[in-house]
């Protein structure tokens, strides 16, 4: 069940004045919360700080051109691998045990919560380490490096891989991971061409390179950020809880801060174009600019253009939820992302190669895909069964009927926000969910596609306690160097065991100085929209 204000016809409202007693909800914490809440902040600070010292040695570091290679001290880290790793998992360890308690302070259910300031503060202290540091858990920036300065020399990075045009021993090349050298960009014109003056400033300096794509995702944090409590507040969500789950969650510290997947981008312009849409008594002018940027959203990373469906049919709802109502808005949006879309692919001159190449990530059999894995064990079967290994046939069968049922499910939301029983933040949060959960590849980060709208929109207490044992379970499961040590299968659970001991003496120390563990999870008492 999807928490909101909204009328019969769907209309989301502003939110009405609490009542006195309401008021005196999240207004500050006492002075034993304040202690608690400072332990918190610094424990979860220090864990990005291991993180960060972690990721020297342990991070995705470049293979030509890394820095800490010849130093005294932090040179030593690239040469303990089972070291720097068991520095690397206390960090997380520890970031995500301060999340969690840091979640007892913002639970709807709490008498007292903590500030907005007071988590912005939080955030800011926990990220900056992860800001400077090498990055962790995946290799793409090299990929988005790559692509975008095969665009400056003029290749069409959706025709050829790095390897084959800027050649295998390139510096920006030798970064990227075997199977995607020769693979062509599953990205959008837009965000290659934001790469471009990556690329004319740091050129083949891989490190300054990295450095510089990461503003490409504290803008889009920084967009998330700001759109994420103001699209709560109006559906009724506290702001505070919504960007904890939203933008505080450690798969967003470790795989778009650290990681510096695109996904920050694509997320924070959809957000900031479904905030110009949503907004009560918008002017068409702003709604119509909030859809050309979540069609430029898609133009970073598809999955965005389907947040497109659910402001049809919003807008349409607005009108008056009369067919002719969706039949003018479906042709205002259509025309307008399409205009975006060919004002981007003509402006960048990449044109629309790209959509040719979505299916690139696709070559990866990807162990946490549902439909994969059926797939595989069917044709597993069929080989024990002596029918033939047809496992390649009947892998793109069950993908295609995954994608077939997500589209379903997709359909069935945009069914239900047209009846004003589902408002549009929940659809595209379960549109995406569906698209992620049956579609042919997951990783970790794109739970974030699903999280961070629902966030804004969902308050019931199973979704709460799932998405938080979720989120804390997989900010765990890829490892810091991004690589699956099959050859030396003995490094990861070595390194785990060497956190786990490092941790007992301070969780020893401060067992009975922290919040509850999984304070967020317990059932929230009746609240006001108003409450911060």
């Amino acid at each position: 069940m999807v928490a909101g204000n909204l009328r019969r016809d769907g209309i989301l409202l502003p939110e009405p004045p609490a009542p006195t007693a309401a008021r005196s909800r999240g207004t500050g914490l006492d002075a034993t919360e304040t202690r608690k809440f400072d332990l918190v902040r610094r424990f979860g600070t220090t864990g990005a700080l291991l993180m960060g010292l972690g990721s020297l040695g342990a991070g995705t570091a470049p293979v030509l051109g890394n820095p800490v290679v010849g130093h005294m001290v932090v040179g030593l880290l690239p040469r303990m691998p089972t070291a720097s790793l068991a520095v690397a998992y206390t960090g997380i360890a520890m970031v995500v045990l301060a999340w969690l308690w840091l979640g007892a302070l913002v639970s709807p259910g709490s008498a007292r919560r903590i500030s907005r300031a007071q988590l912005d503060r939080t955030m800011l202290m926990w990220a900056a380490p992860l800001l400077v540091a090498p990055p962790m858990f995946s290799r793409d920036v090299y990929s988005y490096l790559a692509q975008s300065a095969m665009v400056n020399r003029g290749f069409d990075p959706y025709v050829l891989g790095p390897a084959q045009a800027l050649g295998v021993d390139h510096p920006l090349v030798r970064a990227i991971p075997t199977i995607w050298r020769n693979t062509p960009a599953p990205y959008g014109p837009l965000f290659l061409t934001l790469g471009r003056p990556i690329d004319w400033i740091a050129g083949d300096d891989v490190v300054l390179g990295v450095l510089l794509h990461r503003t490409l995702a504290v803008a889009g944090l920084v967009m998330t950020v700001w759109a994420l409590p103001r699209l709560a507040r109006r559906i009724g969500v506290s702001p505070v809880f919504a960007l904890w789950l939203g933008a505080a969650n450690p798969l967003v510290l470790f795989h778009l801060v650290s990681g510096v997947h695109n996904e920050a981008l694509m997320i924070g312009m959809m957000l900031v174009g479904l905030e110009l849409v949503l907004r009560p008594g918008a002017p068409q002018l702003a709604m119509l600019g909030g859809t050309a940027v979540i069609a430029a959203a898609a133009e970073v990373k598809a999955p965005a253009a389907l947040a497109l469906g659910f402001v049809v049919v919003w807008w349409a709802r607005q009108r008056g939820g009369r067919p002719r109502d969706l039949a003018w808005v479906a042709t205002v949006v259509t025309g307008v992302a399409v205009a975006t879309t060919v004002a981007i692919g003509l402006g960048t001159g990449l044109g629309f190669g790209w959509a040719g190449a979505l299916g690139t990530p696709n070559v990866v059999r990807s162990w946490m895909s549902v439909v994969t894995e059926l797939g595989l064990l069917a044709g597993s079967m069929g080989t024990l069964l002596g029918l033939g290994d047809h496992t390649t046939s009947v892998l793109a069968l069950v993908r295609l009927a995954g994608l077939a049922a997500a589209s379903a499910i997709c359909l069935l939301a945009l069914w239900r926000c047209w009846q004003g029983r589902l408002n549009p933040l929940a659809g595209i949060g379960i549109g995406l969910g569906a698209v992620v959960l049956l579609g042919p590849v997951v990783h970790p980060w794109y739970l974030l596609w699903v999280v961070i709208p629902l966030a804004a929109s969902a308050t019931h207490p199973a979704f709460r306690a799932a998405t938080t044992l979720a989120c804390a379970g997989l900010a765990v499961v890829v490892a810091p160097t991004g690589a699956d040590f099959l050859f030396r299968a003995w490094v990861l659970p070595s390194a785990m065991a060497a956190a786990a001991v490092s941790l007992i003496v301070p969780l020893l120390m401060i067992r009975r100085s922290t919040p509850p563990l999984f304070g967020v999870l317990r059932v929230s008492a009746p609240r006001s929209p108003g409450a911060t």
